[in-house]
């Protein structure tokens, strides 16, 4: 019987000997399907073509009918464009490069889903909070004012309405790229601390070409990427992850007025740093 259970690891020992070379470099030896680093490659440069075409169509839509292209209407095709070419290009490698289905990054449909989102942005508003707080007591904001002295409150809720709208669609593509698609095949392909650091890495650096970005936003957004991996981390979802990404932006920029990856929103309170 001892003879019988060594048989199938002599088999799978003798066939990953046998592999040919181009076998080896491509194929992960475990399953049908190519290494985490070619699933990698090939889905960025999926979402790399579908931006470049939804692009192209976005700008001949907007001339063809005139619309205008500044401002919040710029804001928004731009996110939505990102929005489809991200998704699709993750379900598409996620079902057909990785042989996993989309729910299995972490997305179930499940009662827990919308309790995982507004767990996230309440404690990501509770964190900008305690951080605006800081900010007073140390004297680093010298003044305080506020959106509705210089607009009327229909137009406040309008525009915090617009930005959380945008914060959600933000949240969800940088952490179905980030933590989802990135860190999960990483820790396939490596271990899930690597995987964390790596694809925290890549997330700061993506970031280094907004506005006013220095080498020391880039660490700090580094680990702001661990911190939303981590969720992942010790429950396998991502809900949390993306509520904690929609709320610290949202509280950073729209509620407390600090500048959100160097970019400058509509702010409800407007210190003076």
């Amino acid at each position: 019987m001892g003879a019988l259970r060594i048989l199938p690891n002599l088999k799978g020992a003798f066939m990953t000997a046998s592999r040919s070379l181009p076998a080896k470099i491509f194929l992960s030896p475990e399953e049908k399907r190519l290494r985490a680093g070619w699933r990698l490659l090939l889905q960025t440069i999926l979402f790399f073509l579908f931006s470049s075409v939804l692009v192209a169509l976005a700008v001949l839509v907007f001339k063809r009918l005139r619309l205008p292209s500044t401002g919040m209407e710029r804001i928004v095709w731009e996110q939505v464009v990102e929005l489809l070419s991200l998704t699709l290009s993750v379900y598409l490698a996620r079902r057909y490069l990785d042989r996993r289905s989309f729910v299995s990054f972490g997305l179930p449909l499940d009662a827990a889903m919308i309790g995982d989102l507004l767990a996230g942005v309440l404690i990501a508003g509770v964190m900008m909070g305690f951080i605006f707080l800081l900010h007073l007591l140390f004297g680093w904001t010298k003044t305080v004012a506020y959106a509705w002295q210089s607009m009327p409150l229909p137009a406040v809720l309008g525009k915090l309405g617009f930005w959380l709208l945008i914060f959600l669609l933000v949240g969800w593509k940088e952490e179905l790229w980030m933590r989802g698609y990135w860190l999960q095949n990483l820790a396939d392909g490596l271990n899930v601390p690597w995987a964390v650091f790596i694809s925290s890495s890549i997330f700061g650096l993506l970031h280094l070409g907004n506005p006013n970005a220095t080498w020391v936003s880039v660490l700090g957004i580094l680990l702001a990427g661990v911190f939303l991996a981590l969720p992942w981390v010790w429950t396998r979802r991502l809900w949390l992850s993306i509520g904690l990404h929609l709320g610290w932006n949202f509280f950073e920029g729209a509620v407390f007025g600090f500048p959100v990856s160097g970019l400058d929103t509509f702010r409800l309170l407007q210190p003076v740093i």
